[in-house]
């Protein structure tokens, strides 16, 4: 870099500048809505760090996929309004899991306390 870090963080700046001030009021909130959708996305991982430290072995707690499903599909209302491919296809496939193993965990919590209740009725 001929020209330093200095000269590219201002270029950076100029540029961010520029592209929010040419924004409307309605693109500054999908944009909100986006961030806020990737921020959730990507804590999920943060989450599961912290989780799996406390155990001291790699487990994905529930709240990993409630994560994933919220801010994945936050992310794809933003992808929709913004009409960009990457985004819906990047998106999409994902909320299925997403919603998938949630019902799967529903499902195994109900199995385990149908099979306590049944044995109290024993």
């Amino acid at each position: 870099m001929q020209q330093g870090l200095g000269y590219f963080l201002g270029h950076l700046l100029d540029k961010w500048h520029a592209y929010f001030t040419g924004m409307d009021s309605t693109d500054v909130i999908w944009l909100t809505i986006g961030l806020a959708g990737q921020t959730m996305f990507m804590m999920r991982f943060v989450v599961q760090w912290i989780h799996s430290e406390r155990h001291q072995k790699s487990v994905i707690p529930v709240s990993f996929w409630y994560l994933s499903l919220v801010g994945g599909l936050t992310v794809l209302a933003y992808g929709l309004h913004k009409a960009e491919p990457v985004i819906i296809l990047g998106q999409l496939p994902g909320t299925f899991v997403y919603a998938r193993n949630l019902m799967l965990i529903s499902r195994e919590k109900r199995d385990v306390l149908a099979e306590v209740t049944e044995e109290e009725v024993r």
